[in-house]
């Protein structure tokens, strides 16, 4: 089977927030668990670097847009490694690649008669002398009245135009922009009206996609799709390839997603592979994104894939809701954010990836506290687990020399940890990642339970021969542990394969080795709870 696993693109406009890690962190998972699988498994993305939000950035700094865009570009790809993100192919978008395929896709629209052109009003500031794209305006949402930028409002959603916004503004100068008439080509989206609706029906009773997708796909289809606009005028971006229209880019909502196919075809290119089996109908195509992305995954997205003819459209949607911090919703202006680049200085990956997923708003918006990440860490991730394997490994290098004893283990905990494998995997395979790692914790629960009340301590010396298949079964759990918890914890998961000499990982029930256990360290340490105090001291410091 193939798997298509496509991550949203980030604007490199900012560094990375733990609300975009929350967002698209179900993304690594998943590869990382279909690898185990053997399967066929391709994991894209890349940083945003046309559009507004860089060249508002770019205009604030006095620099090129570049600088901005390659600055954040490689910030995003250390941050993605150091989290232990595993693209097959992590690029971007002002490379000369992406903006070939991008041409090739609007042409094939064309060619297919889903783009016409039109003339049109447009917003304009007489003061910058330019026509605005949608981001440059802001205002009041005239839906749900809310601060609004001018082609989405983040607060319930609604896909706008900036000639939509009560009181708008120009996001340069300030000033209230004018209405001009300008030419544009528009993408003909209500042409697939009833096509999408059969689309997301069935996604509706296969269950493959979370409820925040289904209900805000639906309200779009029940509310009548309108045709979009496919150009734009902006300072940075995909040329149109339309003779005599050079000058104006290629609008970033068809543009950015399209960069999952362009991202397919260079990574094809760089490896010498075929990559047209990531798109056929029945490849697993997970789509893995924050709620405020849905639309262009769920609507255009697959409007544009039926318009080229290309029949691999997404079959999983894993959006996200919002993650808040400190019961306070996240602010990049007012730098209410705990960014990605700074915590990972100073605590573990796998903290992070487990509080992320055991805390993640999948269906609901969840929040991130310093208090709960803290004590998260200390009960889960070293009071459970880590303390579950340096017990066990601690006992053989004490009792047994550091040779595990090689005797049978028991066939009930044999039975529970390979019920694990199909527990966890389906729940994997549907984007319920918390409910998956909170299965493998529940058996390390289990796992500590049955160490207690066996006490090896005490059985080794009235009965050494179930003492041996105590310990024997303890290192079976946590054998299969390093792998049911790969996805989630890749880090940990590799120190404790190389104590056990693990050779090769597996999504399969695994026997225990023979091997010399020795110098075993705790697996993770201690956080001490005044750095609780310490993290919010400095949280509230930063956002005066």
């Amino acid at each position: 089977m193939s798997v298509l696993i496509g991550g949203a693109w980030p604007y490199a406009n900012g560094s990375l927030h733990l609300g975009h890690i929350a967002a698209l962190l179900p993304g690594d998972i998943l590869a990382r668990y279909y690898r185990l699988k053997r399967e066929n498994v391709l994991y894209v993305s890349g940083s945003d670097c046309n559009g507004t939000p860089i060249s508002i950035r770019a205009s604030q700094e006095g620099v090129p847009i570049k600088e901005i865009a390659d600055r954040y570009h490689a910030e995003f790809q250390k941050t993605f490694t150091d989290l232990g993100f595993t693209y097959d192919l992590y690029t971007r978008t002002d490379g000369a690649f992406h903006h070939k395929v991008v041409q090739n896709i609007f042409l094939a629209l064309q060619e297919n008669g889903y783009i016409y052109k039109k003339e049109i009003d447009q917003t304009y500031c007489e003061w910058d002398k330019q026509f605005l794209p949608d981001r440059f305006v802001e205002g009041i949402c005239p839906v749900c009245g809310a601060h609004s930028r001018g082609d989405q409002c983040d607060n319930c959603s609604t896909i706008l135009d900036a000639l939509d916004l009560l009181e708008p503004k120009c996001k340069i100068c300030g000033n209230p922009p004018t209405v001009k008439k300008t030419e544009h080509f528009y993408f003909e989206l209500s042409s697939f009206q009833k096509e999408l609706e059969q689309y997301v029906a069935s996604a509706k009773d296969d269950k493959r996609w979370r409820e925040n997708a289904i209900n805000l796909s639906q309200r779009y289809l029940n509310e009548g799709l309108l045709d979009r606009a496919v150009s734009r005028d902006l300072p940075n971006g995909v040329p149109l390839p339309v003779k005599g229209y050079e000058e104006k880019k290629v609008y970033v909502w068809i543009e950015a997603v399209s960069g999952y196919y362009s991202a397919s075809k260079e990574w094809a290119e760089i490896n010498q592979q075929d990559d047209q089996e990531f798109w056929q109908r029945n490849t697993k195509a997970y789509y893995v994104h924050g709620k405020d992305n849905i639309p262009f995954h769920t609507i255009i997205w697959p409007a544009i894939l039926k318009g080229v003819g290309v029949s691999g459209l997404p079959t999983h949607i894993v959006s996200n809701e919002y993650l808040t911090l400190e019961k306070k919703k996240l602010s990049t202006s007012k730098n209410w954010a705990v960014w990605a680049p700074d915590i990972l200085e100073r605590y573990h990956p796998d903290s992070i990836r487990y509080f992320l997923t055991v805390n993640a708003p999948e269906n609901r918006d969840t929040d991130f506290s310093w208090r709960e990440f803290i004590y998260s860490h200390n009960s889960e991730l070293l009071g459970a687990y880590g303390n579950f394997i340096n017990r066990t490994l601690k006992f053989i290098e004490k009792s047994y020399g550091g040779d595990i004893p090689q005797v049978e283990t028991d066939s009930e905990v044999e039975a529970k940890i390979d019920a694990q494998y199909q527990k966890t995997g389906g729940l994997i395979e549907s984007g319920n990642m918390k409910a998956a790692l909170e299965e493998i914790f529940g058996f390390i629960r289990f796992a500590n339970k049955y160490f207690d009340e066996k006490e090896p301590w005490n059985e080794i010396k009235t009965a050494p021969a179930s003492c041996a298949a105590t310990i024997a079964t303890c290192v079976l759990a946590i054998t299969n542990l390093v792998q049911l918890l790969h996805p989630f914890l890749p880090f940990s998961s590799e120190e404790v394969k190389r104590t056990l000499e693990i050779e090769k990982l597996e999504w399969s029930f695994m026997r225990n080795k023979t091997v010399k256990i020795s110098n075993i360290k705790p697996l993770f340490e201690r956080y001490d709870i005044k750095r609780i105090d310490e993290e919010l001291e400095k949280l509230l410091s930063q956002s005066k």
